[in-house]
């Protein structure tokens, strides 16, 4: 049976975590930032704290399987699925682009206009990893779009923005809003480093095939803001 909207109030550890979609194929949640979607690979972060874990908890079943990633940093809509057919299906839907995402984030400057489209091909930086380069000759094609939302009611020099991306590399949006000279707020890789803050950078749309029934699913989670 499906259940819309459950919360993760039972997790103690992690009770920003909260689980939007939950039926016996596939789980979606709101992933606070700071969590990871899946278990650290370093003995320097906590090995029992994951947004799979948490899922599965709160889910009361078995681990569910991230089928995409968000960064530890950014916060919002993660599909995890819970069985192997259900991650197979999810799989191709990411593969065939019937999976759209959008999100929220606000900037550190004034964009150049209301609306646009970048594409910068991006590459790893070898020399300062994890960090991503724009790279017009190593570099895998990416493509973001993005479009003005305003400022009105955020702090002076901060601009709220929804982003698209038309690809999915490592990093893609934060390195294109950099780029375009307004790093997302709070990004400590491609901006300047948070003093004590968060990176506001929040995946607040998701679109999908059930990977059971097909149907088509919408999901939002509004980005919060506690300036």
């Amino acid at each position: 049976m499906t259940e819309l909207g459950r919360e993760a109030s039972r997790c103690t550890a992690v009770p920003e975590l909260r689980i939007l979609l939950l039926d016996e194929h596939v789980v979606v949640v709101d992933k606070p930032a700071g969590m990871p979607s899946v278990p650290a690979r370093t003995p320097h972060d906590p090995p029992d704290v994951a947004t799979v874990l948490a899922a599965g908890e709160l889910a009361d079943g078995p681990r569910p399987e991230a089928v995409h990633r968000l960064d530890r940093d950014t916060s919002g809509l993660l599909i995890l699925a819970r069985t192997g057919l259900a991650r197979a299906a999810l799989g191709r839907a990411f593969e065939g682009g019937m999976v759209r995402k959008s999100y929220r984030a606000f900037l550190a400057g004034r964009l150049p206009g209301t609306e646009g489209v970048i594409h910068l091909p991006l590459a790893p930086d070898a020399a300062a990893s994890p960090r991503q380069r724009v790279d017009p000759i190593l570099g895998r094609a990416a493509t973001s779009r993005w479009a003005w939302v305003g400022g009105e009611g955020l702090p002076e020099g901060v601009t709220a923005v929804d982003l698209v991306p038309v690809t999915g590399r490592s990093h893609q949006l934060r390195v294109h809003m950099a780029w375009l000279g307004c790093p997302v707020l709070g990004d400590r890789l491609y901006g300047q480093a948070p003093s004590g803050g968060r990176l506001w950078l929040h995946a607040a749309r998701i679109e999908f095939p059930h990977p059971d029934s097909g149907r088509a699913v919408s999901l939002l989670a509004p980005l919060v803001v506690d300036f």
